[in-house]
């Protein structure tokens, strides 16, 4: 389980005084971590006026934007991903991350985890 609340430390590594719990809000969930397959989503309720967050869990396909034009497309592989090096090597895509399509090489500018969909655009 993640936790996203304050350090029980200082950056000096200096004791703070715990002045309350964790508490509920406060707990991150799992990432995404979404892979080339078939089409796979999740739909996770948000705090707050019944909004939902769509996790994208396995996609075989991308929005591209090439020459002013969206056209779907089928994804590769992943080329690179400068969020973490391992992520291409594993076929992980998030925001920034570079994609081999039918079309050529593309540049994500969505982000799955988040949005639900892959948006791209298109480089060479």
């Amino acid at each position: 389980m993640k936790w996203q609340g304050r350090s029980k430390r200082k950056y000096t590594g200096a004791k703070l005084k715990t002045l309350k719990g964790r508490r509920k809000y406060e707990i991150g969930r799992e990432s995404a971590d979404t892979h080339i397959g078939e089409t796979k989503k999740k739909i996770i309720a948000t705090k707050g006026d019944g909004q939902k967050k769509i996790k994208l869990l396995r996609c075989n396909t991308v929005n591209l934007i090439k020459d002013g034009k969206t056209v779907s497309t089928i994804v590769e592989n992943v080329v690179d991903n400068p969020a973490n090096k391992h992520y291409a090597r594993r076929n992980i895509i998030t925001k920034g991350a570079l994609i081999q399509t039918t079309l050529g090489t593309a540049k994500v500018t969505s982000r799955p985890g988040q949005n639900g969909v892959i948006n791209a655009v298109f480089i060479e």
